[in-house]
């Protein structure tokens, strides 16, 4: 029979002790979070492809319709999209992958805050990491929102035609997939803030909010070539 201390093991700091397995990875098998995450995101790749299924077949089927020698509908109706400034926004989060993985570096060596000046970012730990990748994250949804309340000021909406329906779908969804990439953040971060000890299970849990945050970037790059790129 295993005694109590060959169970549970109780780290400098801790209230009470911690299961061996939220300690140390488990020997012999991988952690079923990390799996199930992948899974869920799979779904997620087919919910997206389907999405740029019928953006495809909608912008082919308005390309035919169009009178020879004039402009399609996907033509005439990107002109009012700011590349430049979507291209900034794009920017902003492809850089939020790099300050994010640095975080997952950080708590895979058990570095759950700085060891230095604040200034200092080759001492920052995971807390830092995530808090800057949360900054961008947030930046580029307030550029989003910038973006559609300028569209719609000038009269694009939802309603205006089916090209400014994809858009707003297509790109308001992936919007709310960042949003949760965000919750996702402030969770991680916060549950370093309550427990005493930083366990092999709160790293884990920071490597799947990775996997997420990268997918939700990888997305976006390809909805805005699709979307702002190819016409």
């Amino acid at each position: 029979m295993a005694t109590s201390s060959q169970t549970a093991e109780r780290p400098t700091g801790a209230i009470h002790p911690i299961a061996p397995s939220r300690l140390k990875a488990p020997a012999g098998r991988p952690d079923l979070l990390p799996m199930g995450v992948w899974v869920w995101l799979a779904s997620e790749l087919m919910f997206f492809a389907a999405l740029f299924a019928a953006y495809f077949m909608i912008r082919q089927t308005t390309s035919v319709q169009a009178a020879a020698g004039s402009q399609n509908l996907w033509q005439s109706q990107s002109s009012h999209l700011d590349i430049p400034y979507a291209a900034v926004n794009t920017l902003i989060l492809v850089l939020s992958s790099v300050t994010c993985q640095m975080g997952v570096h950080a708590a895979e060596h058990g570095r759950v805050r700085r060891s230095g000046g604040l200034g200092a970012i080759t001492s920052w730990g995971m807390r830092e990491w995530y808090t800057l990748t949360f900054a961008m994250g947030a930046v580029f949804i307030a550029g989003q929102a910038l973006e559609y309340a300028n569209l719609i000021s000038e009269g694009h909406t939802i309603s205006s035609n089916v090209y400014f329906s994809l858009f707003f779908l297509a790109t308001g969804f992936h919007g709310l997939h960042v949003l949760g990439g965000l919750i996702a953040f402030l969770f991680t971060l916060a549950r370093t803030y309550l427990a005493r000890t930083f366990t092999h299970e709160q790293a884990v849990m920071a490597m799947v909010v990775s996997y997420y945050w990268h997918f939700v970037d990888v997305i976006w790059i390809i909805l805005f070539s699709v979307i702002y790129i190819v016409h």
